[in-house]
């Protein structure tokens, strides 16, 4: 045999002294086959330094051993974020990793990229599929349930027929904990800067502020943001315009509270004395803004890592999974508020 030349599975059958299924048998995770001889032909395997064909085994396993992770966002959206979708895919890459399972990235910002996801899925390249960051009544999660494949979400979806199992954080206990903390303080006049309504974070938020709000007997002033800096400068000079009295803002995001930091110290506000800020995240950003972000921390790389695992015991087969698994947050108070 030269250097140039991969050892084959025949060559592991006569080094092992069994026959060329055996040893298939073996090296594809076979149970049925005796101890002495997986022992033999896995000693034979490393020996010869053999590599299983990727390609075949996946022919007698059907399984490929590559899991998707879908972001319904524009490679610009994903890229241009240094914060949420690196959390998320390092939790779901680490664990995926440790599993010895190959991540398949995909972004389906268009109509396009839609149709692309929902093929290369249904066309078998995959053994499941995770979605992050879905907006609206997105009915790829339903769809690719529907026919077979195994499919979990990083946050309730709107929709999905059938249901699928998801992960996701605390968010009306986490803005009930900020809120609270701000009532506590004697902050009265409490807006808030909503995140996108056609996302269950956004939505889940704004409940929970009009929740917590209305059972304090306090009212309520709302501006919408789209979870970015800019957007929540935009809304917080919205805001005051509408109550320049306000005394503190909850904002969805850490980015938006960013930019309501930016804003308020545009038109003179101090913060926290006049305006108090409150946001949602605990990305590493806040602790070095200016004065440092009080928010509530949500678990983020957790999520992604607690989202993969569910994901392999689905392609396992495991009949106990849960329906939902929903993580704690945490308010970490800081200087702004």
């Amino acid at each position: 045999m030269t250097t140039r030349e991969r050892p084959t599975l025949e060559a592991v059958a006569r080094r092992a002294g069994v026959s060329r299924a055996t040893v298939s048998r073996v090296v594809n995770g076979s149970t049925t086959v005796a101890a002495a001889i997986r022992e033999a032909v896995n000693r034979a395997v490393e020996e010869l330094g053999y590599v299983p064909n990727q390609a075949a085994r996946s022919l007698v396993t059907r399984q490929t051993d590559s899991i998707a992770l879908i972001l319904p966002e524009t490679a610009n959206r994903v890229f241009s974020d240094d914060l949420f979708f690196p959390a998320i895919i390092r939790g779901v890459g680490s664990e995926l990793e440790a599993a010895d399972k190959q991540l398949v990235l995909m972004m389906a910002g268009s109509a396009a990229g839609y149709h692309r996801v929902e093929r290369y899925a249904v066309a078998g390249h995959v053994d499941g599929v995770m979605f992050a960051s879905i907006h609206g009544a997105d009915p790829l999660p339903g769809l690719l349930a529907r026919r077979g494949i195994p499919v979990i979400c990083s946050g309730r979806p709107m929709l999905a027929d059938p249901p699928v199992p998801y992960v996701d954080v605390d968010h009306a206990g986490g803005v009930a904990a900020a809120l609270q903390h701000l009532i506590t303080s004697g902050r009265r006049r409490i807006a808030t800067i909503a995140g996108p309504q056609d996302m269950v974070a956004g939505l889940e938020r704004l409940t929970g502020y009009h929740d917590t709000l209305h059972a304090a007997g306090l009212p309520s002033l709302v501006a919408a943001g789209d979870f970015t800096r800019d957007s929540g400068i935009a809304a917080m000079r919205a805001l005051l315009d509408q109550d320049p009295d306000l005394d503190a803002v909850f904002a969805a995001s850490d980015l938006m509270a960013h930019g309501a930091l930016q804003a308020l110290r545009d038109t003179g506000r101090r913060v926290p004395e006049d305006v108090a800020v409150i946001g949602f995240d605990d990305f590493d950003i806040s602790r070095y803004s200016d004065p440092p972000l009080t928010t509530v921390r949500q678990p983020i790389a957790e999520a992604g890592r607690v989202m993969a695992r569910q994901m392999l015991r689905l392609i396992a087969g495991d009949p106990e999974i849960e329906p939902a698994i929903i993580l704690p947050t945490e308010l970490i108070t800081r200087a702004s508020a």
